[in-house]
């Protein structure tokens, strides 16, 4: 007997993990998979990859066929079936094939999995551009292939320095392309904060990539071989990709009258269910809850599309699952560099008007007198009264995802800081070190939540000292000589306890080393001697990544 039928709109991550899913579940049920395009089971994650040839073979991006899927799951699975209309009243779909050809496929419950097209920026001359690409499916990686071994292109622009955008970039440069990214924002990398984003932008500088912030492209003339931008500065290209971002594919679910919310997402419940009886989203297309603030949110990553996937057919088959919300937890590869976030950055913090204190800690991927030991830039955005975690960000060569991973899931397991120094993380010199970096945050950020420091940020500074606020450098004078802040004071640490008579009782110091560790230890020794001390987050090496030129080097 043949159970209930269940059309799913849309493979890849949600749909494909609510059908197979779905199959566990109920081996009576009638399963389609309805797909616009021709591959229904591909790893679009990996696409940039396949530019540089790192990943060396194309059929590897295809996860499963459905000859596969259907000898295995016994799916119906339909490639190439375009979707037009949903008639939630008569509980059909129906929509054309790539041959031409019409079809209707009625349904019991109906899964929309949609996910997201790319936004594609008002460039005038850009539909007359034939080398200017987006990258989202299989088809998209093999019109820029062509180009590349047609054309040979020797230079290209990206438009947009999100996660496709620098992972496309890096690429076509280690394909030999002169490559220029331009981004709108004021830094690359827009999901992270400012000072974060300045370590990546320096990598891609090292490896000559050209970084543009601040301007748009407003118009693509020759063809598409020049682009101008807002500022007038024009840039010769051979290839352009546009990777600004993307936006819910909602036009369909939008005509059948099921609500739309922010930026166009489909509005579900906590069991995926829209405003339509019968018809439930998930994956990229969906208004989740930001699981933090509780406001409605577009998380538009893998992860979460999946387990989406996976929930909704577990609510179909009656098991009492329902949507907690997302954090958003992304990582990329620039280069030898990595950058990961996970929850709230210190900007949507704030915008939410949340109570925010942030902290900085510079430590190594695995005990530092370890062979190799490379640094890792983390950030922590918390409550500094509660001590919730709100989100954080790193930056190093090498154990970034591991750091993220750990702090993701203290945000979701609802840990505050003081839980961090708690945490028994695996440690052996190769490994970690006995205080990992992930410790050290839940240390430095109680320092604050405990009153024993009062940390300012980068960019604070320059208004703290306008205001008569000394810069107290405990630094050792070697270090100093490599570069140092203007008109500041140096003491360094070992010399402070017999140097204070130096010092001004009266006057407000901000005390900075190279990473803060220093600092905190000379913050400590002044406000036990009845100092107004503040001490300067992330010292030294933050500052200077982020604002550079307004450091003293030597001539």
């Amino acid at each position: 007997m043949i159970g209930v039928k269940v059309v799913i709109v849309g493979g890849v991550a949600g749909g494909m993990s609510a059908a197979t899913r779905l199959r566990r579940l109920d081996e009576q049920a009638q399963i389609v998979v309805l797909e616009k395009g021709p591959y229904v089971s591909f790893a679009n994650c990996g696409l940039p990859y396949y530019i540089s040839g790192e990943i060396g073979n194309r059929d590897d991006l295809i996860v499963e066929s459905p000859a596969e899927l259907q000898a295995r799951f016994n799916l119906d699975v339909r490639p190439e079936h375009t979707v037009t209309k949903i008639d939630p009243v008569t509980q059909t779909v129906s929509g054309t094939t790539s041959g031409g050809r019409s079809f209707t496929e009625s349904y019991d419950k109906l899964i929309l999995a949609p996910g997201a097209k790319p936004l594609v920026p008002d460039i005038h001359g850009l539909a007359d551009a034939a080398n200017a690409f987006v990258l989202r499916s299989i088809p998209d990686l093999d019109r820029i292939m062509l180009t590349l071994h047609q054309v040979q292109p020797k230079q290209a622009l990206i438009i947009g320095a999100g996660f496709i955008g620098l992972e496309v970039a890096e690429n076509l440069r280690r394909r030999g392309l002169a490559v220029t990214i331009v981004e709108q924002t004021p830094h690359v990398l827009p999901p992270l904060d400012e000072e974060m984003a300045a370590f990546v932008q320096q990598e891609l500088q090292a490896h000559n990539v050209r970084v543009i912030t601040g301007q748009s492209v407003t118009t693509l003339q020759d063809d598409g071989h020049t682009a101008q931008l807002s500022d007038g500065t024009t840039l010769s290209t051979d290839l352009t990709i546009l990777s600004v971002g993307v936006r819910p594919n909602t036009d369909v679910a939008g005509a059948a009258g099921i609500k739309l919310g922010l930026r166009g997402g489909i509005v579900v419940d906590d069991h995926y269910q829209t405003s339509q009886p019968n018809i439930y989203a998930v994956g990229d297309a969906i208004v989740v809850t930001q699981q933090i603030t509780g406001q409605p949110a577009l998380i538009p990553l893998a992860s979460p599309a999946n387990r989406q996937g996976r929930q909704v057919a577990d609510v179909i088959a009656g098991l009492p699952q329902r949507n907690r919300g997302s954090i958003g937890t992304a990582i990329v590869r620039v280069f030898d560099l990595a950058a990961a976030s996970t929850g709230l950055s210190e900007r949507a913090a704030r915008q939410a008007g949340l109570d925010v204190a942030v902290i900085h800690v510079l430590g190594k991927n695995h005990a530092a007198y370890y062979p190799e030991a490379t640094p890792i830039n983390l950030k922590l955005i918390f409550n500094p009264h509660t001590g919730e975690i709100y989100g954080a960000q790193g930056v190093g060569v090498d154990g970034v995802d591991k750091r993220i991973d750990v702090l993701a899931t203290a945000i979701k397991g609802h840990l505050t800081v003081a839980d961090l120094p708690e945490l028994e993380l695996t440690y052996a010199p190769p490994f970690g070190s006995a205080k990992d970096p992930v410790n050290m945050l839940g240390y430095a950020a109680l320092n604050i939540t405990e009153g024993l420091s009062t940390h300012i940020q980068w960019y604070q500074l320059p208004d703290a000292l306008k205001n008569g606020a000394i810069l107290l450098d405990v630094r050792d004078p070697d270090e100093i000589a490599e570069g140092h802040f203007p008109h500041s004071v140096n003491i360094p640490l070992n010399d402070l306890r017999d140097r204070l008579n130096e010092l001004d009782p009266k006057q407000t110091y901000i005390v900075s080393c190279r990473s803060g560790q220093r600092a905190y230890i000379a913050e400590r020794i002044l406000r036990q001697h009845g100092f107004q001390v503040k001490n300067l987050d992330g010292a030294y090496q933050l500052y200077q990544a982020v604002r550079p030129n307004d450091l003293v080097y030597p001539k």
